[in-house]
């Protein structure tokens, strides 16, 4: 087994932050009495169309729609829920100071968390970015590395909201600003006192604050948006969505995501319930809350949990998530290969209907529902993987994926915590490449890269303990080299062990036979493999490649474990994957 040993060095560099460094130095500093975000506010972003003027974002005259702003839902002094932080759009009319340059201010924070979040954008043409200090009580202090893309090239795969125009005092151009929500490590367990932000000029901070701790939850269950796709459209339509849990509780909230959306989503009831057979509840749904109101909206690319519910839920079984959604919804934010079969009512709010009668129209996708956490437990091991991991040529709604096996080993043992197994693969994915673009309608649900969505899927995840990263077959078949996937998995290895997470990894299987699995391929793939093996960059290996593998032909899968297409386990391959997982590394 291998460990990686951290010590108190600050490292810099990683694209959302770095590891927090405690110091008994006494909280001082020539930034100045920490005062309230809003009190520092000296940039004007926000103009109304018909006063472009007004504002001036980036010193080019160049600014942010308050029209587009508004479409999006996110309006002044709206709450916005990202990777699990609440952010507060500022209460500034279009045309009033509304974020402040960064430039070693004190900002005074309070709370205590796991990570700092800023919703931020850069101006210039390029990347802003800075080290700042986060002060706690009692004169510990950490650092901090933040880099903010650029509002105008920056990538649209991690924005948090892209506008479809910007204002500027020639006229208005067809061009997407963009924002960001970017989050750093902090102490965990210790009480915030203040904020120094970066020196950097260009770096705009719109609003900040600290995400909490997930404690008192496990995630259960989860499933990673893969794209943003045109659905229905669905008017006055209630979904069922069937998910299948891993761990259990006795308390239940969900998760849904209005990620990569443009517009917001109107949530209008939801409920939960166990699953008798098919749509059909057992029992009656029981209502869930947001807020302590019925309902929702969930603003363009945030999400919303629900209130907590003291409900009952068994490890292992399936539940009906069902939410109703009363306007107009063409496209959704969706997690495409379910593998399972949830259901879509005719017109109506029938989120309470216990009887599968209303439920007239059936999906293979989970659109908006993204997690299912539960009361108490040890947490969560999260799987960042693709097709593999999704579960592609298995049985629909028999969960035989390999993290479904998982999850019933350790429910089944007791040499370990009995953790939730969360399941963040997408079919297509890659380590360095987006397939979806990361805005728009599109048919193309490979998702973002896992460099793009690990913030969001693997540090964002509820109770996240140990992550298993198993990817890279894709991108060695479309074209990637080994040296390029290797840097990607060293980084995503230095990222989660910044927040704390243990990080595993798994070699690649072989796919000698498909169409894309060259000989180049192949010997990129063992090239990743030998790294993957000898490396320190993370605590531990699963050597899948080994477990599937032919042991006469080691560049093809072992027959009785291929699903016949060369490049996908069957179940029983799968199964193997999950049984050879050594519960002692998570």
């Amino acid at each position: 087994m291998r460990r990686r040993v951290w010590g108190t060095a600050v490292v810099l560099g990683l694209l959302a932050g770095v590891a927090p460094v405690a110091s008994a130095r006494a909280a001082t500093g020539g930034a100045g009495e920490p005062v309230p975000l809003a009190r520092l506010f000296d940039n004007r972003a926000v103009s109304d169309d018909a006063r472009p003027g007004e504002a001036d974002f980036d010193g080019s005259g160049g600014s942010l729609s308050a029209r587009d702003l508004t479409a999006a839902g996110w309006t002044p002094g709206g709450a916005l829920t990202v990777q699990g932080a609440r952010l507060t759009w500022p209460d500034r009319a279009p045309g009033e100071a509304d974020n402040v340059r960064a430039d070693g201010q004190s900002v005074r924070v309070r709370g205590r968390g796991d990570a700092l979040a800023f919703l931020v954008a850069a101006t210039g043409g390029a990347d802003a970015s800075g080290t700042g200090t986060v002060r706690y009580t009692g004169g510990a202090r950490s650092t901090y590395r933040l880099t903010a893309p650029d509002w105008r090239t920056g990538p649209l795969a991690t924005k948090a909201v892209a506008l479809p125009h910007i204002n500027t005092p020639g006229g208005q151009l067809a061009e997407k600003a963009r924002l960001y929500v970017v989050t750093v490590p902090l102490v965990r367990g210790r009480q915030l006192a203040s904020v120094t932000l970066p020196r950097d000029r260009d770096l705009h901070v719109f609003a900040l604050s600290v995400r909490p701790e997930s404690r008192g939850w496990t995630g259960s269950w989860a499933a990673s948006t893969s794209g943003y796709t045109a659905v229905g459209p669905w008017t006055d339509r209630t979904l069922r969505l069937v998910v299948h849990t891993s761990a259990g509780g006795p308390r239940v909230r969900i998760r849904l995501d209005n990620t990569f959306a443009s517009a917001p989503v109107r949530v209008g009831s939801a409920t939960v319930a166990l699953r008798a057979e098919g749509a059909a509840a057992l029992g009656a749904p029981v209502p869930l809350s947001f807020g302590g109101r019925a309902g929702t909206e969930i603003p363009a690319g945030a999400q919303a949990f629900s209130d907590p519910l003291g409900f009952e839920v068994p490890p292992d079984t399936d539940l009906l998530v069902s939410f109703h959604l009363p306007g107009t919804v063409p496209a959704a934010p969706v997690h495409r290969l379910a593998q399972q079969t949830s259901y879509v009512s005719e017109p109506g709010d029938h989120a309470g209907d216990g009887s599968a009668a209303p439920y007239t129209s059936t999906i293979t996708t989970w659109p908006l529902l993204t997690g299912v956490d539960v009361g108490g437990g040890p947490g969560s091991v999260v799987l960042l993987g693709d097709s593999i991991t999704d579960g592609e040529r298995t049985t629909v709604g028999a969960n035989r994926r390999w993290p479904d096996v998982l999850a019933d080993r350790l429910r089944q043992q007791d040499q370990v915590p009995r953790y939730g197994v969360l399941n963040q693969g997408i079919s297509a994915n890659r380590v360095v490449t987006d397939r979806y673009p990361g805005d728009g309608v599109s048919t193309d649900t490979g998702g973002v890269s896992a460099l793009h969505r690990f913030d969001r899927d693997v540090l964002a995840q509820t109770s996240a303990r140990t992550a298993v990263v198993f990817q890279g077959v894709n991108d060695v078949r479309w074209g990637a080299t080994a040296d390029q996937v290797v840097d990607g998995l060293r980084e995503i290895a230095a990222r989660g062990h910044a927040r704390g997470l243990r990080m595993l990894v798994a070699t690649i299987a072989p796919c000698e036979g498909e169409a894309r699995c060259t000989a180049t391929a192949d010997a990129h793939r063992v090239a990743i493999n030998e790294w993957i093996r000898g490396t320190d960059a993370f605590d531990g290996v699963l050597d899948f490649d080994r477990v599937l593998r032919d042991p006469d032909r080691p560049a093809r899968m072992l027959p009785a474990y291929d699903s016949g297409d060369h490049l996908h386990p069957g179940e029983a391959g799968l199964a193997a994957l999950a049984e050879s997982v050594d519960l002692r590394l998570l």
